[in-house]
Formats: structure tokens, sequence, C-alpha cells
């Protein structure tokens, strides 16, 4: 089992206490390292660079941008926001910035917050059920009709995004592995994007793609 230092961000006594013991039943931290600003967190993922820092954003004199900057500067390092509030623009940036933010509400059931702890330490992406929720429900997904992608296309995105690989779609669909290569390259021309990193994200954008389904 792979070991992490578990870094805590949060002016409240109570929930850092609160996390230590979580973690304590979750296991896998050799070390509980705390910061109470900007500075002192990026030191200490200079010192620990693959941590699990958890942070409530709204409690930190920093910005979006910033942690945005920690997470390239710090690739192996997995981030929880754990906070009472925070906005749906904030999370969708944070979210879809790539898989080193996770989201999990204060108020999540006790099982959601020990499972993003579990999930970080493996450097996977978690979203508490509300947040899952909220993402999916509240999505402003671009209308079929005006998507520059035909119907085969989409569905060949979706699997793609999901995981897929070129030979298992080729199998599922009884295609050829080369026409899903063709399509995979149309669909980068149509989206402008260089990567499956960007192509998921649309996809997830224009609700090709369940976010709930994807999380998972």
């Amino acid at each position: 089992m792979v070991m992490k230092t578990l870094l805590l961000i949060d002016n409240q006594d109570i929930t850092r206490e609160g996390m230590k013991a979580v973690a304590a039943r979750v296991g896998g931290f050799t070390a509980i390292k705390e910061a109470g600003n900007q500075k002192e967190l990026t030191q200490l993922l200079i010192d620990h660079p693959n941590a699990v820092a958890v942070l409530d954003y709204t409690l930190l004199d920093t910005s979006a941008e910033y942690l945005l900057i920690l997470q390239e500067r710090f690739k192996e390092a997995h981030f929880i926001l754990f906070s009472d509030t925070l906005s749906e623009d904030f999370i969708r940036r944070m979210v879809f910035s790539g898989a080193s933010f996770s989201v999990v509400m204060k108020d999540a059931p006790m099982a959601e917050i020990e499972e993003g702890l579990r999930k970080a330490k493996q450097h996977v992406q978690y979203l508490c059920t509300r947040i899952a929720w909220q993402l999916q429900h509240k999505e402003e997904k671009k209308d079929e009709l005006v998507s520059p992608l035909t119907a085969t296309e989409r569905e060949i995105l979706k699997l793609l995004a999901l995981g897929k690989t070129t030979k298992e779609i080729a199998s599922e669909r009884f295609l050829s592995v080369y026409t899903v290569m063709t399509h995979r390259k149309n669909i980068f021309r149509k989206l402008e994007v260089n990567n499956m990193h960007e192509a998921t994200k649309y996809a997830l954008r224009a609700g090709i793609v369940d976010t709930v389904e994807y999380y998972i």
C-alpha cells in the first residue's frame, strides 16, 4: 500500500481533529501536517510533493488560479476541496481542470468522506453524491442539433471518454479499428482539440457523458 502524508488546511479546530480521526480509520497516512495559509501549504507540498491535501478553500486566503498553479507544480499531489459551500462555477473549474481535485462537502455522510480519502490516496478524483448530482442536473448541455459531431461520432466519443480502447470500441460496434481511428481523428478535428483529456471535457460539458457515470 502506498503511504501518503496528509495535509490539513482548515482554521476550524473541530474539522481538523475530525479529519485526523477519519484518516486514522482509513489508514495509509504516514504523517499529518497542518498549514494555516497559502505559504505554509506551498512549503508542505515542496516537502511532501505526493501528499493528500484536505483544504477549505473558503477559509484560505488564496485564489482558484493559485490552486491550479499548485496542481501543475505538484502533479503527484491530490487536493480534496472540503467546505460547507462552494460556488458551482468554482467547482466546475476545479473538477474539469484535471483529476487532481476531489470535492467532498462537510455535510457529506461519513462513508463518502472516508471514500474521498481512499480515492485521494490513489490519486483518483472523487465527488460526493451532492456535488455529482449538482453537476449532472445543472450542466448547460449543448443542443445535439448544433453539435459539430454526428450521432455516431458522439457515441464513439462517449465510449472513448469512458475509457474504452480503440479495439474494444471496434469490437463492440462491429467496426474495423481503422474506422474507429478515423472517427477519433474527425472528432478531434471538429472539436479543435489535441488530446483525449480535452475531448473528454467537451463530452462532459455537452452532456454526451453522464457526469455521475464518468466519476463512478
